[in-house]
Order: structure tokens, then sequence, then C-alpha cells
């Protein structure tokens, strides 16, 4: 892809985010998609993708800044929510979080095949507890 196919894909994929589309999201995931540090695969993203969605319904990410180069981004993102479900053992605290997190992914054929960046489940804990 070109780079601004690149980035308009960045945009489809952050707004199926945002409209908390998990099916729609599979479209974007290679099948095998290696993570570093998380389980490998695209059920593995989704089942992460919906545990804090149950968690935080309201959960919405805004774009800070994209960089393309070749087949890989470098993305830094910004994301919000409000706790009103259990997340990673922790109970609902009806508190807003707000995490940075940064990411670089690699494409082929329009999915994401490899994924690396902040750890955004620590962040929402540290901000829980």
């Amino acid at each position: 892809m070109e780079a601004w196919e690149t980035r308009e894909w960045f945009g489809d994929y952050l707004d199926t985010l945002n409209r908390h589309d998990l099916e729609r999201l599979r479209e974007f995931l290679d099948p095998g998609v290696r993570r570093a540090h998380l389980p490998a695969g695209a059920e593995a993203w989704i089942a992460d993708e919906a545990e804090r969605l149950h968690a935080f319904p309201d959960w919405q990410w805004k774009r800070i800044q994209l960089i393309v180069e070749d087949d890989r981004l470098a993305v830094h993102l910004r994301g919000s929510g409000m706790q009103t479900g259990a997340f990673r053992h922790l109970p609902a605290t009806r508190r807003r979080v707000n995490i940075a997190a940064f990411a670089m992914y690699r494409l082929e054929r329009g999915r994401i095949v490899e994924a690396s960046g902040t750890d955004d489940a620590e962040q929402i804990r540290a901000q829980l507890s």
C-alpha cells in the first residue's frame, strides 16, 4: 500500500475500534498475528479487546500521531473510558482512566501481522489500583 492508503487503512481500523465492532476487527488482523509479550493470533487480540470493552463500554481511542514507513506504522494514541465492569480481576470502580499507548504494526495485504507496543492493560490496572 502507498503511505496515503495506509493512513486511510488506519483511520478505518481506528473507527472500527471506536465503534466496538469486534466482528469487523477480524478484517484488519492476520489470523496468526504475532504480538510482543502477548498471546498470538487474531482470536487472542479480539478477546483482549472484548475484555476491555466489557469493563469500559464507553472506551474510545484518539490518534495523536501516525508515522508510516513502507509496511510499518508507528502510532501514538490516547485511550479512555469509565470502568463499569470487572477488569483483570479488579471490580468496577466507576473511575475514568486515560492512557497513552504507543504501537508498532507491520502490515501484509492490509492486515496486521506483527504488533508491539506499550502494555495498555498494565497502565489501566495502575490507574485503577
